[in-house]
């Protein structure tokens, strides 16, 4: 990889991961427009691990809140918001587990072309909308109950479809059951870090057994933009998210969609 490219894939990874705009559907537009081969997966182990960072650091005080209380809650049994968020996560995380081990492979052969990922841009992008236009607003988050972090995480599950968006359809989801932006926002965040740190810890165990020779320099690089993208990523949107809407956001993917489909024309 050049120079040019380590930088242009980091930012691009690091900043539309909590975005609802797709990562997937961006990773493949340099190849389409530069011809630019893939990055590899020590590359891939590295903006994950600055994304991972970026989501902690960001939400060190609210992690550690509530970790506390869920180790607490096993040995008194005693639930607060903060355990039970805790257990909410957990709950969620169960179905892109399960769906990953009985399905990850099919995927990787069937569902990265890019038909496919233009068409679950566009179709998640105007699901996004009609959640948006529709969204009560009135669920407190410590009232979410494990049912409807239940049905968030069956929607994480989904997002194992390259273009669906992962932070996009959580936030699509809770948005329906009642969240306002914010709190669907922030939950979606919270349930991004098992995820983001199983998958990358899955990308490392198959970077060690496979012998691929490592670009530390381009891994440190990778590392620091794809933290300091994603970082700003999550600050920018949660101070905007109730200004802007979703609107802007479902424009995008529809225009990105659009581009896909001519390049497949």
């Amino acid at each position: 990889m050049t120079t040019l490219e380590i930088i242009v894939l980091a930012l691009i990874q690091g900043f539309t991961e909590f975005l609802p705009i797709s990562s997937s559907a961006h990773l493949i537009l340099p190849s389409q427009l530069l011809g630019w081969q893939d990055q590899g997966l020590a590359f891939d182990v590295a903006v994950h691990v600055g994304s991972l960072a970026a989501v902690l650091i960001y939400f060190r005080k609210d992690v550690h809140r509530i970790l506390t209380a869920w180790f607490k809650s096993l040995g008194d049994k005693h639930q607060t918001d903060d355990s039970k968020l805790g257990w909410w996560v957990i709950i969620a995380t169960l179905p892109a587990l399960a769906f990953g081990l009985l399905f990850k492979d099919i995927i990787e052969v069937y569902a990265r072309s890019t038909a496919v990922i233009a068409t679950t841009t566009i179709v998640f992008g105007l699901l996004l909308w009609w959640a948006d236009a529709k969204a009560k607003n009135t669920l407190p988050l410590n009232l979410l109950g494990w049912q409807k972090a239940l049905i968030i995480g069956l929607a994480q599950a989904v997002a194992m479809i390259p273009g669906t968006s992962r932070s996009g359809i959580t936030i699509t989801a809770g948005l329906m059951l009642g969240l306002n932006k914010t709190n669907a926002a922030r939950f979606s965040f919270l349930l991004s870090i098992p995820i983001i740190l199983i998958a990358g810890g899955y990308q490392t165990l198959k970077l060690v057994t496979s012998g691929e020779i490592v670009d530390w320099n381009a891994l440190m690089i990778g590392t620091v933009l794809s933290f300091v993208s994603a970082y700003t990523c999550i600050y920018l949107f949660l101070a905007l998210i109730e200004k802007i809407g979703m609107l802007p956001f479902v424009i995008y993917r529809l225009l990105l969609g659009a581009i896909l489909i001519a390049f497949m024309l």
